[in-house]
């Protein structure tokens, strides 16, 4: 093989797939029907080079390329790149609407014993965790979360829930504006920081 081949093979491989940089370039510069239809595509085939426009299309001014952005966004954040793992996690996730947490818990031990690096299967567990009152633990898997995947405005928000649940306001405020700095689009995130920022002025107000 010649030499000036293998840079030129690694470059290839490096690359993103063709189809994904043509729909990224899409979403960055597109008109408004163009971006909506880039992002639900990303939702189905982006990897996580995607992530990062994906991120900023959430600031997009049209609503719907908003939601296409965010639902990309878990669509990618649930592929492992591993079918087997995927199925896992996906089982998982309907013992967890089942109500079999203790279940969904083991399951998602599996995922994250098989792919330790796979974010969401902290992400899952974590949350089961939090359906279960285990707080400490759920805080433990948010954490493994955010070290894999910073911008997983899904812990971060789960993080503000689990501090509101411990009764740490203030951390819960914080944790809530970091979720809304990456996803201004949580409405409901939204409205309840609204109502800790009131409910922390009248605590100042009072100790003064």
């Amino acid at each position: 093989m010649s030499i000036w081949i293998v840079p030129v093979l690694a470059a290839l491989l490096l690359a993103a797939p063709p189809e994904q940089a043509a729909l990224l370039e899409q979403l960055r510069g597109g008109t408004a029907t163009e971006r909506r239809a880039a992002a639900t595509r990303l939702g189905e085939v982006g990897d996580g080079a995607a992530t990062a426009d994906l991120a900023r299309a959430l600031r997009d001014p049209d609503a719907a390329v908003r939601e296409g952005a965010q639902a990309a966004l878990w669509a990618i954040w649930q592929r492992s790149g591993d079918r087997e793992v995927d199925a896992l996690l996906q089982h998982g996730i309907g013992l967890m609407g089942l109500g079999l947490h203790e279940e969904a818990a083991a399951t998602f031990t599996e995922v994250i014993a098989r792919a330790p690096e796979f974010a969401e299967g902290w992400n899952k567990r974590a949350t089961v965790y939090y359906l279960m009152g285990e707080y400490d633990r759920s805080l433990a898997d948010c954490e493994e979360v955010i070290r894999r995947n910073p911008i997983h405005f899904g812990a971060l928000s789960g993080f503000g829930l689990i501090y509101l649940e411990k009764g740490d306001l203030e951390r819960a405020a914080r944790y809530f504006e970091r979720a809304l700095a990456v996803n201004p689009n949580m409405t409901q995130i939204e409205r309840v920081l609204e109502r800790l920022r009131e409910v922390l002025l009248q605590r100042r107000r009072q100790a003064i």
